[in-house]
């Protein structure tokens, strides 16, 4: 029997199951030392303590607000909860996102989106899991091809094999836009290595960078 699908009450229990998997995630997550804490019966130092979040949070706040604010209009409600609580944003849940709205044919917003990336996002999660289940039990079999020389510059190689192809298909939708931020964002990394390691604090940059140019050149009629 078919029924009218009801966006506004899919979102509304997508947010409260989501709000309520990430409160508890977060709780786990931040009692998990403690318990070790109380089971091996060890102190806290608490001056420590502070100090070392501390350091960690100056760092991580600004990029959680950064990626909360460019991931979530991508992928949608649904698979951004899926995404924050099982983690590998950039390297699997957001090709698996868009590839699957590629194929679609599906819009950034609308409805088709929203389903579309929490079930693409849902299935990387499950076929992650079930990855890594193997992976632990065929560690040690496969230890030894892990480890052959001649196999390691293909490992090495996995991300930007993977990223070199994903970001081709959206930069070639509009050479001119990316020519100019991809181009300073390689300067950039090759001057100061470093910064390969700031992939949020970059995308700030380069994507202000896109914005600026988008608007320019749409002013000038360059773009449509």
């Amino acid at each position: 029997m078919n029924e009218e699908f009801d966006f506004e009450a899919y979102q509304n229990d997508i947010h409260r199951t989501g709000r309520a998997m990430l409160s508890i995630g977060v709780i786990m997550l931040l009692a998990c030392p403690f318990a070790m804490a109380y089971i091996t019966g060890s102190t806290i130092e608490w001056n420590a303590f502070f100090k070392a979040i501390i350091s960690v949070l100056i760092v991580y706040v600004p990029s959680c607000i950064v990626e909360y604010l460019i991931y979530v209009p991508l992928l949608g409600s649904g698979a951004s909860y899926l995404t924050f609580i099982t983690g590998n944003i950039t390297n699997l849940k957001l090709p698996c996102a868009f590839n699957s709205r590629d194929m679609a044919g599906a819009k950034v917003g609308t409805v088709e989106n929203e389903i579309i990336s929490t079930l693409s996002v849902a299935t990387s999660s499950l076929v992650t899991m079930l990855v890594i289940f193997l992976g632990v039990l065929l560690l040690i079999p496969l230890t030894p091809i892990l480890q052959n020389p001649i196999i390691k510059p293909a490992f090495d190689n996995v991300l930007p094999a993977l990223f070199g192809a994903l970001g081709y298909q959206y930069f070639k939708k509009s050479i001119k836009i990316t020519v100019f931020p991809l181009s300073f964002m390689v300067l950039l990394c090759l001057l100061i290595p470093s910064m390969v390691n700031q992939t949020s604090f970059l995308l700030i940059a380069c994507g202000g960078i896109a914005l600026a140019l988008s608007y320019v050149f749409f002013k000038k009629g360059w773009i449509k």
